[in-house]
Order: structure tokens, then sequence, then C-alpha cells
């Protein structure tokens, strides 16, 4: 610049947009003026998820992720909300990638031999892993390969919002937590670039239940909530049996509204040939929590179970418990029964009383 020019005027951005750089720098007034001319996120499911965001719902097994998941990925596609949980999108093309049950199980959950299948709105798409692929042999780690193969599905179907269930089923091997780290870094980048909605299910891993669902319950645990923008859990009711709650664990896009002292209180049923979430109302989680003395009882019915299988007898399983024989033979007897229920039938209750 000459000596007698005048001075430059400031640009707005410091670091040009055009700029391949990492970072685009701009005052922080100017990031104010731009998210001025944006709406708001529009809830998915009430104050649970919004419209761009990483969400992860998480759950102990057979608590019902897949259920619910599929319950939510239907409503967005009609554009209708779920029970009072309001819904304030557009009907959008949902993605929903199933690594967790097969095509007949996937059935049996959306048909009824009275009402036939259940009629899927053709927003919601469902894709399944494919093993038979050549394509995974190019990449060199199976991250690579199913980044690559989300982003191409993705472009394909156009689909905004995208649902995996689970990211537990996605095997990394000794290299889980990494594997899954690096999984939630690609979303959120695939979210960005393609002004995407995700929701992700994870597993609990084997959890205290007198004590109340935190961050800490995730499977990954902290490491994987520091890359989402919300989360909620499901919770099994340990005082009414078949009861669920959901929790809300994180949220940035609103204030907490369905914590401990207010969770949401659910039944699963099949409505016609729709297995759903029934929501009948609100509650404090520690009402569904279980007592100590209840914690004990469960622990002690899961070891006595684990001796019965390994062959012990009554009485050798009493005295590694120290508990009295007759309670022993009474679990056992409970469990027979539910494994005559089902056609599992373990060996008779005379084998083990020696």
């Amino acid at each position: 610049m000459a000596r007698n020019d005048p001075p430059a005027k400031p640009s707005p951005y410091i670091t040009p947009a055009d700029q391949p750089d990492a970072f685009i720098i701009k005052p922080a007034s100017s990031w104010l003026q731009k998210a001025n001319k944006m709406p708001n996120a529009a809830k998915l499911f009430g104050s649970f998820w919004f419209e761009g965001e990483l969400c992860i719902m998480f759950a102990d097994t057979n608590a019902g992720k897949s259920i619910l998941a599929v319950q939510i990925g239907d409503s967005i596609s009609r554009g209708l909300p779920i029970g009072d949980f309001e819904m304030r999108a557009k009907p959008a093309t949902v993605l929903y990638i199933d690594f967790e049950l097969s095509d007949k199980q996937f059935e049996s959950r959306y048909h009824d031999g009275a009402y036939g299948n259940y009629t899927f709105n053709n927003n919601f798409l469902r894709g399944v892993y494919n093993p038979a692929s050549p394509k995974a042999r190019k990449f060199a780690t199976f991250q690579d390969y199913i980044n690559n193969e989300l982003e191409n599905a993705l472009l394909n179907t156009k689909a905004k919002v995208l649902i995996i269930d689970n990211i537990t089923c996605l095997r990394y091997g000794v290299h889980a937590i990494t594997g899954a780290l690096n999984l939630l870094r690609s979303l959120q980048s695939i979210k960005n670039s393609y002004g995407l909605s995700i929701l992700v299910l994870a597993h609990t891993p084997k959890r205290n239940n007198t004590k109340p669902l935190t961050r800490n319950d995730l499977q990954g645990s902290k490491m994987l909530i520091n890359f989402c923008d919300s989360a909620f859990a499901i919770g099994e009711s340990q005082t009414v049996p078949g009861q669920r709650y959901l929790k809300q664990i994180k949220q940035r896009s609103t204030h907490e509204e369905y914590g401990a002292g207010n969770v949401c209180l659910c039944n699963i049923r099949k409505h016609y040939n729709f297995l759903q979430f029934r929501f009948t109302g609100y509650g404090h989680e520690g009402a569904h929590l279980a007592s100590h003395s209840e914690q004990y009882r469960k622990n002690n019915e899961a070891r006595i179970t684990e001796y019965h299988r390994q062959g012990l007898s009554i009485r050798q399983i009493a005295a590694k418990l120290s508990i009295s024989a007759s309670t022993v033979f009474r679990a056992i007897k409970v469990l027979e029964n539910k494994e005559e229920e089902t056609g599992n039938k373990s060996s008779p209750l005379e084998r083990v009383i020696i």
C-alpha cells in the first residue's frame, strides 16, 4: 500500500470463506447477524432431538431401542408427532441403517396375521449391511469403509435424517471405543456438510439398577457423549413390570425438560400391525429404581443361574454364596419354569440336589 493511500476497510471475514483454511474467522457480531437470519431448529421428537443434531439414544439390551427408533423414523417420514411430543419439522426422507434385526425379525414387529403388513411411508428407507460387498477390500480399515458407504448412501437416497441401529454392532475389535469415536467424528462432519439430523443407538454396559441413569451408563461413557449434540436414555422400571421411561441426558438446543424429576413413562404395545411405545404419563425416576435389597436379590439370582449352568449342586451353590439351600432351590425352580415355557429345558432339579 502506498504511503498516501487511504487505510483499507476491515473485512467482516478475516479469513475469506473461499480460502481452503481449516477455520473461517469473523467478528463475533457477524456470527450473531448470520444466526439471526436462520430459523430455529425444529423439534423432531419433543425436546429429546432437534433438527440438525447428532443425538445418541442408549439403553440396555431388549429395552426397546429399535422399536422406538423405527417409531421416530416413521413419525418424521410422515411429518406427524408421536403422542404429545412436538414435531414441527416437515416430512423428510429417513434412512434407517439396521445392523440389529433380520428381515423376519423386522417383519414380526410390523406384520399381523389379521391386518397384514404395516404401510410405511415411502420416505422411510431401511438399509442393512451387505457382507458380500467386494468394496471393503478397497479401504485400509473397516472404519473408512463404513464411513464412505454411509456418505454414499445418504447422497444416493437424498435422505435428510439418518438413524443408525446400532453403533455397538459395528465391531471394531480391540479398538472398539476408538472406532466408535471416529464414526461419531465422521458423522458430525457429514451432518454439517449436508445439513442432516442423525440419531445413533447404543447399548449400556451392565449397570446398578439402584442408581439413576447418567451419561456414565453409555458404553464408551463420556468420550462418546462429548461428540454428540443431545442424548437420552431408555430406562426399565424395577418396580412396575414392563414399564419403561425416557430421560434426557444431554441437551444443547433447549433446557432440561425430562430429567430425573420428570421422566416420560411408557409401555411397549402392538397396535394392530405396528409395535410401538405408548406414553402414559410422567413420574420421578427414583420411583422406578431397584432398592438395594432388590438389587442384592437379583445379583444372587444371576450368580445362582450361572453356577447352576456350570453343573454345581444346590448345596455347593448355597455354600459358595453363603445362603440357604432352600433359597437356591426356589431360584433354580423359577429358572427351569422359564426355560420350559421357552422350550429351552435345563437339567432336572434332581440332578443337582446331591
